[in-house]
């Protein structure tokens, strides 16, 4: 099957970059390659590292980068300070990153990503550790009602997860499929009308597979460590946990003086590190939209370092 995935906001988040094309920039998530793509493309003397901790999506990147100004590693973008250790690289100038799953992984069934279709649960980013099979089948029922509930959102999170030991202890539970049906059991009637109750819960599982937002809290930090002066980072985010995260990280990075309200002057000394240069997240277009339904619930936020 053809790596195929449609970048998002792919103009807006490449020119949110402000690209010198002597600079050094980083994709954190190469996935098919498409952002890399434009991205190496403004580039005369500069580099860009596109890196991704899914074998399939470094291939693929490799192949569609070729005869550019850039360079494909596997790894994790929050291990990106050992990656440009590695590369002798000290700085950069932006970095970008388009969060979640890719659509190739959620296409591919036997990546176990999607609650359409039958496959084996997996969900690993990497192809390596702990699987959706691992965590369906060796999780309490409070850790999955935690995970449910936190990372999914998910209101019915007890009954989800009471269900799934339930069962199990007849037989493991193996597929997307098996998951998905006891899902939609574990919810009432209404709520299975509404729409597909299985998209929270199997968020909630990917997320606690692929340890994302902890990954993400850490690869902000290093990232933003990590730029010169007028570097630029770019997130992509597809929920609202993501989107949360990205905004307080920011506002952080953007804070200046933390002194009470009532004070005359200034006795703390904290000076902003950063600027933000989307004041609102920026969202797709409804023609975006149309053409990627995917794209629905992105959102893009930018940042400047000073």
């Amino acid at each position: 099957m053809e790596f195929s995935h449609l970048p998002v906001l792919l103009d807006e988040a490449v020119n949110g970059l402000d690209i010198d094309p002597a600079g050094i920039y980083v994709d954190g998530t190469a996935g098919g390659g498409g952002h890399s793509r434009e991205i190496a493309g403004r580039l005369t003397t500069g580099l860009l590292i596109s890196i991704d901790k899914d074998p399939d999506a470094v291939k693929t990147a490799s192949e569609r980068l070729y005869g550019l100004n850039a360079k494909v590693v596997r790894a994790d973008y929050r291990d990106i300070d050992k990656v440009l250790k590695d590369l002798y690289i000290d700085k950069i100038d932006g970095m970008l990153l388009d969060l979640g799953v890719s659509s190739w992984q959620l296409d591919n069934r036997e990546r176990g990503f999607s609650y359409h279709g039958d496959a084996p649960l997996d969900m690993r980013m990497s192809k390596e550790g702990l699987s959706a099979y691992d965590v369906v089948n060796g999780y309490s029922a409070e850790e999955l009602s935690r995970i449910i509930f936190e990372y999914g959102e998910e209101k019915y999170a007890k009954s989800i997860a009471s269900n799934i030991v339930k069962l199990r202890e007849q037989k493991p539970i193996g597929s997307t499929a098996e998951l998905a049906e006891i899902i939609c059991s574990s919810v009432p009637q209404r709520v299975r009308r509404d729409k597909n109750p299985c998209r929270r819960t199997f968020q909630a599982i990917r997320i606690e597979v692929n340890n994302e937002l902890e990954a993400l809290s850490e690869g902000l930090d290093k990232a933003f460590e990590l730029l010169n002066q007028g570097g630029r980072l770019c997130v992509i985010t597809f929920h609202s946990l993501e989107d949360r995260l990205v905004k307080q990280r920011f506002a952080e990075f953007c804070q200046g003086c933390t002194c009470p309200p009532e004070f005359p002057v200034c006795v703390c000394g904290k000076k902003p590190r950063a600027k933000l240069i989307t004041k609102k997240p920026i969202e797709p277009s409804e023609e975006e939209q149309r053409i990627n339904s995917r794209s629905r619930s992105a959102k893009l936020r930018i940042i400047e370092k000073l």
